[in-house]
């Protein structure tokens, strides 16, 4: 990493972007953005002391970087929301299942639908959200629809379409749920005034719409139609009703969201209160992974995920804590809302107060959060239960440690390990053994070492040990394994065998495989398990094969030794990364003279 680091820092550029950080596999692990690229990737790169913990542990598993160039540092701060949303990096700060928060939309056609989405498209619709509420959302649509004759159907409806008679009218406009757009009934404009009133209505302005309602009641009563002037009256019923839900929080009239948070544990609760003519509209909570000490991030995490593709802007927003990059998030809500909206932060006062309330509502949450993840850790699974009974053992196997072993004809001879928690893998857990005291074809000895040299080493670091070993295999793997076991004091381990051939089940002790449902779901989860073992050890085993030969194939160029070979390697994953640059950047990165980078090419071309 350091040769990469001191390549590329230089071709770095000094103007505004995002860059990013990818792990050994390629994986985007963390997304940032900087006003001056290269002061910001090289700082990274420095003293670890000036390095939270959080970035130090990211920072060991940086294996190579990139970067966007762009105009400003508020397209910056759109682009690495954007891609934070997109790729949900390991080390940035995400919303728990924001891409599945519903929206308000309504539709950019002749005849507007006003439709539940949780989709984002960029067609020109009007977006009004997100609602982290499921239940305040359906409140909202539900009295949407007793107040306007909005169209339900799917069609698309324009001149051409009424002209031609395409659609028939359906069953609503005969209840009065539609004004019958498909069949002319109504104008485009008086349809669309309408729906002006409809986003009116979203927005929690109810004042025009229930002025127009009073005044066409008493325009029909008068007239003598009281059975139009009926359903207007049910709808003011019904936005009398809902305002009645709203909680009136202040006596001003300003649209204004309230944003504060809570974190404990790398964990949070961001809430949003959103006040409309001084009432509260809705109440969204926000759940937040991988948070760290740096608030004023946290919150500018928040601001730019939430509002990204919202229509439903406040004109001011009061906040517990000043955001990071405050003036570009200024300039960007300036940009989208094509108007100012006013950042605040109250000490004092009914503004103050609102600021409390919040913080206290995502404190209560986040605590309530906490304690329902601890016991979901808790609960162990029926299957668990099921197994534990299977296998007369004295605890549910929570932690399930296996073993198998992979070669081809008695050569690459690699072990593997895998582990499960409460039955699901855990994948940052799993091991690779390189097989150092064992020849040719002798599974029994290979197990045999690798348990050793795993459950010796968790030993000496006084770690934990699984509640349950798996070994891929009959009698003799699983007496091997255990000897290993019984050398290191640990015989008291629960170890079983699962032999591939007839899916039988050996514990020690017995010559006879255990008598187990063959539809148990113990059996089901302990097949799942050892078939997984076994795909990772076969999977490790090629790599080595492929890997070797790769090795050889090169060793063949005259020129190229072991040196020249590990600093390729190191520079480059294998003959696909290879590929992709030609002789002379290769020749660059690894110093390589360029005609034998030339072969290296060819032959990389070859194999990719």
């Amino acid at each position: 990493m350091e040769h990469i680091v001191k390549e590329k820092i230089p071709q770095i550029p000094t103007a505004p972007g995002v860059y990013q950080f990818f792990n050994k596999n390629g994986k985007i692990i963390y997304i940032g953005k900087a006003k001056n690229l290269r002061n910001r990737i090289r700082s990274y790169f420095q003293s670890s002391d000036k390095q939270t913990p959080k970035n130090t542990t990211m920072i060991n598993h940086i294996y190579n970087f990139d970067w966007i160039v762009l105009r400003s540092e508020v397209e910056a701060l759109l682009t690495e929301a954007n891609l934070i949303k997109i790729n949900s990096p390991r080390y940035n700060i995400l919303m728990k299942d924001d891409k599945t928060y519903p929206y308000i939309r309504i539709t950019n056609e002749p005849y507007p639908q006003v439709l539940l989405t949780r989709k984002v498209i960029k067609d020109g619709s009007n977006y009004f959200g997100p609602f982290t509420d499921a239940r305040s959302l359906r409140i909202i649509l539900k009295v949407l629809h007793k107040v306007f004759p909005i169209r339900s159907c799917s069609y698309y409806i324009d001149e051409n379409t009424i002209n031609y008679k395409s659609i028939k009218i359906c069953l609503d406009y005969h209840i009065k749920k539609c004004q019958g757009p498909c069949e002319g009934l109504v104008s485009k404009l008086k349809y669309n005034i309408m729906i002006n009133q409809v986003i009116k209505f979203i927005k929690g302005d109810t004042s025009e719409i229930k002025n127009h309602i009073t005044r066409r009641i008493n325009i029909l009563s008068k007239k003598l139609r009281f059975e139009e002037a009926v359903i207007y009256r049910d709808q003011l019923n019904a936005i009398n009703s809902f305002k009645e839900r709203q909680v009136q929080i202040t006596s001003d009239f300003a649209n204004r969201d309230v944003i504060a948070f809570a974190s404990k544990e790398h964990l949070g609760i961001a809430i949003i209160f959103r006040i409309r003519m001084g009432t509260i509209l809705s109440r969204e909570k926000i759940k937040l992974k991988n948070v760290d000490s740096q608030k004023s991030k946290i919150m500018k995490s928040v601001i730019t995920n939430f509002y990204m593709n919202s229509d439903l802007m406040p004109d001011e927003i009061s906040l517990s804590i000043v955001p990071s990059d405050e003036r570009d998030l200024k300039i960007w809500f300036r940009d989208k809302n094509k108007r100012a909206i006013k950042f605040q932060y109250p000490q004092i006062g009914d503004k103050a107060k609102e600021i409390r309330i919040v913080e206290q509502n995502a404190e209560l949450l986040l605590g309530e959060w906490i304690i329902r993840r601890e016991k979901r850790k808790e609960q162990i699974p029926k299957i668990l239960n099921k197994l534990q009974s299977d296998l007369n053992l004295d605890i549910a196997p929570r932690r399930i440690e296996a073993f198998d072993i992979s070669h081809l004809g008695g050569t690459n001879t690699v072990g593997a390990m895998v582990y499960f928690f409460d039955g699901k893998p855990v994948k940052n857990q799993y091991r690779k053994f390189k097989i150092k005291t064992v020849s040719g074809i002798d599974d029994f000895s290979s197990i045999r070492e690798i348990v050793y040299r795993r459950y010796s080493r968790l030993k000496n670091e006084n770690h934990s040990f699984p509640d349950l070993i798996l070994i891929d295999g009959g009698k003799g793997q699983l007496n091997m394994a255990f000897s290993a076991l019984r050398e290191l004091g640990l015989d008291y381990i629960p170890i079983i065998g699962l032999a591939k051939r007839l899916e039988e089940v050996f514990v020690l002790g017995n010559s006879e495989p255990q008598n187990i449902d063959k539809q148990s779901p113990g059996l089901f989860l302990l097949r799942k398990i050892r078939d997984e073992v076994h795909r990772f050890a076969i999977k490790y085993q090629r790599q080595k094969r492929i890997k070797k030969t790769i090795n050889s194939i090169f060793l063949d160029i005259p020129g190229m030794g072991n040196k020249r070979l590990r600093t390729l390697l190191n520079n480059f994953d294998g003959p696909a990364t290879i590929s992709k640059n030609n002789p002379d950047q290769i020749r660059d990165v690894t110093g390589i003279p360029l005609n034998i980078c030339e072969k290296i090419c060819l032959i990389a071309n070859s194999l990719s």
